[in-house]
């Protein structure tokens, strides 16, 4: 396993966090741990200049072809995204298969896509991505010019053939993911009827985003310490404090240098984003490369169109494995936490600071509500219940024929109350 660290790019700096490339190294390996490779040999590779073949110079190809014939490795994973031409090359010249970055995380999402429509999503990554490398399959077939007003021999007949084959394909996945794209917006419009809010968890992969939503919810969602351990979206639902219900979603980790082709295959499930009314972005803030992975998620929610301080929809960090810091830096987190309203220091295995968690998300929601006072009929039961199901009711007094009620309730409840009861009496 090598990591390339291209030294004319990192001289270049730019805004955020940059990770070392020891980091970076570790972070590929626990992808590929996460697909049970056995990892012999792993080195960051400096790379003063990239050159086009092969990404690094010829006398490191070299080298690194002799380690390969010395171990008998047989899958060399490069962790930056190679050009098709790149991987060809490195091929030839190691004599092994090489896969990137890229193939190495659509490995690890299509081994863990457990839903349909994962499975869908994943397909359609990873043709996309094998679409611009077929090339490397035909190189054994003839190149030369073919007669009969042919201007390739069977080589390019053949790469059309599987190029259309392909394309075929991912017509009928985006179709399929269409009509789930369909379904899931359904299920969203009978949840607006079930008027629950959404409480969304995002956050890097591996930061405890399941761990912490089986902490929440006493469920039993798949957790462990891996990198991608869960993929496919989970929902449940969860009582506040108050009494009130919301639904708490846990969706994909983010990653640095996420494939675009996933991003893109993965939009409908991460749209669910979207829909949330409060975002937790869980943190691993005892990862030393924290800041960046801050930086990674942002990344992607903005290029969903969720850039945190562009959006109405409130953010809390959840700033998540306290229990794993020294005692001295435990400390300050748990004072920033205190002192900014926007972060809350919990640790998702032990339990502390969940209880805080839950209050801080039941005080967003209230400060939320709009209070109106009703005057209901005694005889009205359904009205009655409907208001103690989906607002808090903070006063009640009765006389013979009404019950007169001040209600903290949603605008949207608000808004399906006075079209559901429009002879009722409100100010």
């Amino acid at each position: 396993m090598l990591h390339l660290d291209l030294l004319s790019a990192s001289d270049k700096g730019g805004g955020g966090a940059v990770r070392a490339p020891e980091a970076r190294l570790e972070e590929a390996r626990g992808l590929a741990l996460a697909i049970d490779l056995d990892i012999v040999h792993a080195e960051v590779v400096r790379v003063s200049r990239a050159t086009p073949a092969t990404l690094m110079g010829s006398g490191q190809v070299e080298r690194f072809a002799d380690v390969i014939d010395a171990m008998e490795i047989e899958v060399a994973v490069i962790d930056t995204a190679l050009s098709p031409v790149q991987q060809r090359n490195l091929e030839r010249s190691l004599k092994c298969k090489v896969i990137d970055r890229t193939a190495l995380i659509l490995e690890i999402f299509g081994a863990r896509a457990r839903t349909h429509e994962g499975r869908l999503q994943v397909e359609l990554a990873a043709l996309t991505y094998q679409r611009s490398r077929l090339v490397r399959s035909w190189t054994h077939l003839e190149r030369q010019r073919g007669g009969a007003g042919f201007m390739g021999g069977p080589g390019e007949s053949q790469i059309e053939l599987d190029r259309r084959i392909i394309d075929d394909k991912i017509v009928k996945l985006k179709r399929q993911l269409e009509e789930v794209k369909r379904t899931r917006e359904l299920h969203r419009s009978a949840r607006r009827k079930v008027p629950y809010p959404i409480v969304a968890l995002v956050g890097y992969t591996n930061a405890g985003k399941s761990t912490l939503f089986n902490r929440l919810t006493r469920s039993a969602v798949f957790a462990k310490d891996l990198l991608f351990a869960t993929l496919d979206p989970t929902m449940r639902r969860l009582s506040l404090p108050s009494g009130r219900q919301i639904i708490l979603s846990d969706t994909v980790g983010f990653i640095s240098d996420l494939p675009t082709q996933l991003v893109a295959a993965f939009r409908a499930t991460l749209e669910e984003v979207l829909e949330a009314d409060i975002i937790l972005h869980v943190r691993d803030v005892a990862h030393p490369d924290s800041a960046a992975q801050r930086a990674d998620v942002e990344a992607v929610l903005a290029d969903l169109g969720i850039a945190p301080d562009q959006i109405a929809t409130p953010m809390l960090e959840v700033l998540n494995k306290v229990d794993l810091l020294p005692e001295e830096e435990r400390g300050q987190v748990l004072n920033l936490a205190a002192r900014d309203p926007d972060k809350v220091a919990v640790s998702a295995l032990e339990g502390s600071g969940v209880d805080d968690l839950l209050t801080v998300l039941d005080q967003r929601l209230n400060a939320r509500r709009e209070l109106l006072r009703v005057d209901v009929d005694l005889t009205d039961g359904a009205t009655l219940a409907w208001l103690y199901q989906h607002g808090e009711v903070l006063e009640r007094e009765d006389d013979e024929e009404h019950s007169h009620l001040l209600v903290g309730l949603d605008p949207a409840d608000r808004a399906r109350f006075e079209r559901r009861q429009a002879g009722l009496t409100l100010s």
